[in-house]
């Protein structure tokens, strides 16, 4: 009795100091504490985690060292699969050409998937499982997934994509970027926003099968939208992480509230497109990519064909959502690079201009003489190998529980593919950190294609507008390379080679140039 009556008067003395909220966060974290050690085993290597927090301490400690190489020197100690935590979120790093090529090629089908980023989920979703993503770029791999991404390229390549039909669309919207260059009047200016309104512009010209004068403000809304989109580090997705119950919460930081509105914004924008399109929509004259979306939803409906069910507004709406992050940020940023070397190395800029003069002349570009322009072929393929703008390209994830070099993999954790580690490896690459374009030629002077050169990735989520970006990318370089010489301003410093990362992409340092016409 005497030692339940000491318990009992230790219980009712510790109600005075222990409130419900503390009870909870301490038998919560206890909780998750058990569960997180009981964790697969057989994970791959990694820096140790810390119970709930995972490898976050970590991450912030090391966060000025936290760009497109990080990764890479990771995986040095570690080796080609390695592992590490956002809270309680398992990330595995796919690092090395054959490891990657033996995950996304050789194991595609476990290995291709996609898992929508908590935060737009319930934005892109139907507002209730993160399963529930539309679109093609973070759709989970399966029927779906194939049927639109099927649809998708083969309405592509009917716009023209590949195509010389395309071509012009795309020269054209050259010469418009030309025609703003030469009002800079050789003066010193950003170009990043001017490549960016010249790539928007061919997207829209094949999906809304039109182009957009640059001070338009319906097209000055859309690409404002997305450059606040690709700008946003969303935060929310980490508390997420820690717990799901944390999606429901009122909180957002300033961050998810502005990735929040402006992705609405751009739904806002293509759900207009769509309402338009339907209003003059004619079987018998298809003029975009939303008019062969709308046909094959007219099929759907008066065929009563179940398999074609995926062919919703909101799907459509989704899909142009994704061409656009997709198609418009990585190639302009492409584009934004290929000049910054120029400047940088004004030698390389004359051969390439010697080559296009001694090629075209002034003759409006075609892409069928890429194979007469080598050199520049070789320039363009060294700006995306020796700074990739997606060094850890979209992550993926897995269908389902596997394994990769002997260890498990759960089918929970993000898959994040390394193609920095490819693109900068001395054994592929020999002096990785130099710009060579010559690395891509034979000793005949020929352009060779390099297997471990993929930009675009490998395997079945290789990207939806490689062909479309391959294009765009050689007959703009080849049309401002053909107008313009391109110059640091005079007494500016050399620019910083090292680029800057948002969210997934790798950006050059902000910088200004100098667009002085050739002859």
């Amino acid at each position: 009795m005497c030692k339940m009556h000491i318990l009992r008067e230790v219980m009712m003395a510790a109600r005075h100091f222990v409130d419900l909220p503390t009870v909870l966060v301490a038998m919560s974290t206890c909780l998750l504490s058990y569960l997180y050690l009981q964790r697969h085993r057989n994970l791959p290597p990694g820096p140790r985690p810390w119970p709930i927090v995972g490898n976050i301490p970590y991450l912030m400690w090391l966060k000025p060292q936290f760009g497109p190489t990080f990764l890479t020197d990771l995986s040095k100690t570690y080796g080609d699969v390695l592992c590490f935590w956002i809270a309680l979120k398992l990330h595995v790093v796919i690092s090395g050409h054959d490891t990657i090529r033996r995950a996304l090629v050789t194991r595609a089908d476990h290995f291709s998937s996609r898992r929508i980023p908590p935060t737009q989920a319930y934005i892109r979703g139907d507002g209730t499982t993160t399963k529930a993503a539309k679109g093609v770029l973070f759709a989970e791999y399966g029927p779906d997934w194939k049927q639109q991404r099927r649809f998708s390229l083969k309405t592509l390549r009917d716009f023209g994509v590949g195509k010389r039909s395309l071509e012009g669309k795309i020269c054209d919207e050259a010469a418009a970027l030309s025609r703003e260059l030469l009002t800079k009047d050789g003066q010193p200016f950003d170009i990043k926003h001017l490549l960016q309104n010249s790539v928007s512009n061919i997207i829209c010209s094949i999906v809304f099968g039109k182009r957009f004068e640059y001070g338009d403000p319906e097209f000055l809304l859309i690409i404002t939208l997305l450059n606040n989109v690709v700008d946003t580090k969303p935060g929310k997705d980490i508390l997420v992480n820690i717990h799901p119950v944390f999606r429901h919460i009122p909180y957002a930081s300033p961050e998810d509230k502005k990735l929040t509105k402006n992705l609405l914004g751009m739904q806002a924008f293509c759900k207009e497109q769509i309402q338009q399109h339907r209003k003059t929509f004619d079987p018998n004259d298809i003029r975009d990519f939303i008019d062969a979306f709308l046909l094959e939803q007219q099929h759907a409906c008066a065929g009563g064909d179940q398999s074609q069910t995926g062919f919703t507004d909101k799907q459509l709406q989704e899909v142009l959502l994704d061409l656009f992050l997709a198609g418009t940020e990585t190639t302009s940023t492409t584009m934004c690079w290929a000049l910054y070397y120029m400047v940088l190395y004004p030698h390389i800029q004359e051969k390439v201009h010697q080559e296009i003069e001694s090629v075209l002349g002034q003759a409006v570009p075609s892409y069928a003489l890429r194979e007469k322009m080598p050199y520049t072929t070789a320039t363009l393929a060294e700006v995306q190998r020796i700074n990739t703008i997606l060094p850890y390209s979209v992550p993926h994830a897995v269908s389902r529980d596997t394994t990769l070099n002997g260890y498990n993999i759960p089918d929970d954790a993000v898959i994040l593919v390394n193609l920095w580690s490819v693109h900068m490896d001395p054994q592929l690459f020999p002096e990785p950190d130099k710009f060579n374009p010559d690395r891509f030629l034979d000793r005949h002077g020929n352009f060779v294609k390099h297997e471990a050169l993929i930009p675009f990735s490998v395997g079945p989520r290789v990207c939806l507008g490689e062909q479309l970006a391959r294009m765009e990318l050689f007959l703009l370089f080849v049309s401002l390379m053909q107008r313009f010489t391109f110059q640091l301003p005079e007494g500016a410093p050399t620019p910083s080679t090292p680029g800057k990362m948002t969210a997934l992409i790798n950006m050059p340092q902000p910088y200004e140039l100098c667009a002085v016409p050739r002859g």
